[in-house]
């Protein structure tokens, strides 16, 4: 994939961070390891880690398993 020309703006990256951290949080609380959650959505693990670290935007649907998954309204992630 080739690389932005522009960089994300801060806010923007700030934002994934939330994100990443409210997942780490949410499938903690749900009692899921990250290899328990990429399992039940159908997902690699990597792809978790990734998440979590603010390293890359999940999909839409991607998002939708994984709330479905830790039990948590999609509002709650992306709030």
């Amino acid at each position: 994939m080739p690389a932005r020309r522009t960089p994300l703006p801060e806010e923007v990256l700030h934002r994934r961070r939330v994100l990443g951290q409210r997942i780490t949080d949410y499938r903690r609380a749900a009692g899921l390891s990250q290899d328990q959650l990429a399992d039940a959505i159908g997902m690699e693990r990597r792809s978790i880690q990734r998440y979590e670290r603010a390293e890359r935007d999940p999909r839409f649907s991607d998002l939708v398993r994984i709330a479905d998954a830790i039990g948590v309204p999609l509002a709650d992630l992306v709030r």
